[in-house]
């Protein structure tokens, strides 16, 4: 393995900065509570409107949308919503019946309420919004209230509102970074806090999710978007560069990498990649050219093998293979937010409008960790009940176990049970046993 080109990340001395920011920013809210978020959203995004926005202020900014982006939104809408709605259906409730007379089951049952923070910074992601609102929708959740920054007089971007709209979102708070992750979790404007608060944002965004978990479910505490594209000698260099430019625009500490079984592509991909980016506009070339240079890898491996392995110890949020036996990459990587084969597919359509989430996690954590699904609005819960025959056979060895493990408690509750009833029958219950009377 050797690098063309390696990383030279900035220290982020910011990050002990970002914690006390949030810590007091999370602490000032919970205690002023409303008022505090008014203030935030006039001193950070100089919005001096009402939080909690009308369905006429919805309708009237959808108005202003030409029907070609409407068209363009519904088009993403419904393939988000359609493979959310496949994932639900892959869940399965069951009931079986273990030994006789022990029946257990699984039951799927909706939080109650979703928090979905959409980021309204540099761009206007209704991907975004279509993305966490419509999953939850489609796993069946009752309320779901909408977080995203309001722009000075201008308000929220009406592209952002009628995908929310579209989605099915039922309140839209106009509250972006920290105040509106709080307003989610805290409950603020609505009324009803947020069992679970997912979506992508800034460190902010990031740090204020990082605190809050506990008191409510979070998706993943995003970083910053990371893409991998691995390539073998059949692959295009421009496509390639070009793929990593659009990846690299999403912030100047976005990592895009490339490893290739081919040191000749990947020469070209290194040649390319200045010329590409310098083609795009402002901001988006300033912003991809720093990530490019401080965040930007390209690694020549000798195999396949190797060039796997590569791209499981990197776990990264988006993987792209641009190579032959496109089978063989899909059961051979292990380690991904979401995997996009062959060159026809690009990070660009997931991130859009091709179907599946592209709330993905980040810093490695797809080792251990998948996207936004309709699982994370679901809890996936037991049940069990028995009969007495059931009784018989498990209690004397939950007895038996609760004495081993030093838990005369546990033990005593299926005491009770055998005493009761089975009265004449003896049983080896691990220790000395209390035996209770009616009178007692």
């Amino acid at each position: 393995m050797r690098y063309l080109k390696r990383s030279n990340p900035v220290q982020a001395a910011a990050d002990l900065e970002t914690q006390d920011t949030v810590l007091k920013l999370l602490q000032d809210i919970e205690h002023g509570g409303e008022s505090v978020v008014r203030a935030l959203n006039e001193r950070f995004d100089h919005w001096q409107g009402d939080v909690l926005v009308s369905s006429e202020s919805i309708d009237s900014a959808v108005k202003k949308l030409p029907q070609s982006v409407k068209d363009d939104l519904k088009f993403a809408h419904q393939r988000v919503s359609n493979f959310a709605c496949q994932q639900r259906d892959s869940m399965q409730e069951f009931e079986s019946e273990l030994s006789d007379g022990l029946i257990v089951g699984q039951k799927l049952i909706p939080v109650s309420t979703a928090g979905c923070y959409v980021p309204g910074g540099r761009y206007a992601h209704a991907a975004s919004a279509i993305m966490s609102i419509a999953t939850a929708k489609a796993a069946g959740v009752e309320n779901i209230i909408a977080a995203t920054p309001a722009r000075g007089t201008s308000g929220i971007h009406p592209a952002i509102l009628y995908a929310m709209q579209l989605s099915g979102a039922t309140k839209v708070l106009a509250a972006g970074g920290v105040q509106g992750v709080a307003s989610l979790a805290y409950g603020l404007f609505t009324g009803q806090k947020a069992d679970v608060i997912v979506g992508p944002g800034n460190r902010f965004v990031a740090e204020a999710k990082r605190v809050l978990f506990g008191k409510v479910g979070i998706d993943v505490i995003a970083g910053p978007t990371e893409s991998l594209v691995i390539a073998d000698d059949s692959a295009d260099a421009r496509i390639i560069a070009a793929d990593l430019a659009g990846q690299a625009e999403h912030g100047v500490d976005s990592p895009v990498w490339l490893v290739s079984t081919s040191e000749k592509v990947a020469i070209r991909v290194l040649e390319e990649m200045p010329r590409t980016i310098a083609a795009l506009p402002e901001p988006a070339r300033g912003v991809a050219a720093n990530a490019w240079r401080d965040y930007g890898e390209i690694v020549v491996v000798e195999g396949r093998e190797e060039a796997a392995k590569v791209s499981d110890d990197y776990a990264p949020e988006h993987l792209h293979v641009q190579a032959e036996d496109l089978e063989w990459w899909l059961g051979k990587l292990k380690n991904y937010g979401s995997l996009f084969l062959g060159e026809e597919t690009t990070v660009t359509f997931g991130d859009k409008c091709s179907g599946p989430n592209h709330i993905l996690p980040t810093r490695g954590a797809a080792r251990y960790s998948g996207g936004l699904s309709v699982s994370k609005f679901i809890k996936l819960v037991s049940y069990q009940r028995m009969n007495r025959d059931a009784v018989n056979e498990v209690a004397p060895v939950a007895a038996r176990i609760s004495r081993l493990e030093g838990m005369e408690g546990h033990a005593r509750s299926g005491d009770v049970r055998l005493q009761k009833y089975f009265p004449q029958r003896d049983y080896d219950l691990g220790g000395d046993v209390v035996h209770w009377t009616d009178d007692e």
